[in-house]
């Protein structure tokens, strides 16, 4: 097998460290990175680097980070480390001349069994809709996002328990080591890739946004605690509690109605309990988090807020 193989890697956050780290770490030839620009953070707005760049920099891996993938200076860029391939995990949408450069391709993990859940928040939406399956894949890039051929997918269970910050770990582990089964199959040519089929009802996962994440409480507690766990814990669902905005970290379906509340009234007993009616079923909040206040569990809460 031909570990001399030429890797231009590209990602951003954590999702995308251990894929690096695995294929530095099995000695595969990682000859450059490419990454988002330092963001400013924080109060005094200092430029903090990507999770991708802090580890690209601890084995002493170049970096660039273009401000334009369109730039021919970056192309140019690029061009000089001559990839035999591109792995992309979690990063932005890159242009054709970009994906087209290495002589073997470009190819993408995405967090999801493909063609369910292309685009921005796969594992998020996975929950949400309250799916009990997902998983991992590899596919070369093409024109339109998240539609090329795939090479290897990989199952995951989501379980009741589970919420986005614990399917995102183990997907997080199950996509670098399909990273490097991918490679793996690359460098001893074995590689097959199959186009991906086009059903109707295809499920989605656009980009979450502040208003995708306020509850309705006339939906059912069934759809209402999914929609927490897919949230948890960022971006978190929301709700108007009191007059200030709450965010809701864990919760728990009761499935009878208090017959005398509305959709969106509650009902507590100051100790222990914080029982919200919805359209269909019963929802006791087991963390939350008022405005001003920190993240606590709801005994807690109940003991420094009159409700």
């Amino acid at each position: 097998m031909n570990k001399d193989l030429r890797i231009v890697y590209m990602g951003t956050p954590d999702f995308a460290v251990p894929s690096l780290e695995v294929l530095v770490t099995e000695g595969w030839n990682v000859v450059a990175v490419i990454t988002a620009p330092d963001r400013p953070k924080g109060r005094g707005q200092k430029l903090i680097p990507s999770s991708v760049k802090e580890a690209a920099l601890r084995y002493q891996i170049p970096v660039l980070q273009p401000t334009n993938l369109k730039s021919e200076d970056f192309w140019e860029e690029l061009k000089g480390y001559s990839a035999d391939i591109q792995v992309v995990v979690a990063f932005r949408m890159l242009p054709e001349v970009v994906w087209n450069m290495p002589p073997l391709g470009t190819f993408n993990l995405h967090a999801s069994l493909l063609p369910n859940y292309r685009g921005a928040a796969p594992i998020n939406w996975a929950i949400i809709n309250g799916e009990i399956e997902t998983g991992a894949t590899t596919f070369f890039l093409k024109h339109e996002i998240d539609t090329g051929s795939i090479i290897f997918q990989e199952r995951e269970p989501i379980y009741p328990e589970d919420n986005v910050g614990t399917l995102y770990e183990r997907l997080m582990q199950k996509g670098a080591r399909l990273v490097l089964k991918t490679i793996e199959a690359v460098a001893s040519g074995n590689i097959t890739s199959k186009p991906q089929e086009e059903f109707p009802n295809l499920r989605h996962a656009p980009k979450i946004f502040k208003e995708t994440c306020e509850i309705d409480w006339n939906k059912s507690a069934e759809e209402i605690h999914n929609l927490v766990r897919g949230l948890s814990p960022y971006p978190t669902a929301w709700t108007i509690f009191q007059g200030k905005i709450c965010k809701i970290y864990k919760t728990e379906v009761l499935n009878k109605d208090q017959s005398n509340l509305e959709s969106g009234e509650f009902l507590s007993d100051g100790k222990t309990n914080l029982i919200f009616q919805t359209g269909k079923g019963n929802l006791k909040i087991l963390e939350l988090q008022l405005e001003g206040k920190k993240r606590m569990g709801i005994e807690e809460f109940l003991r420094g807020n009159k409700v």
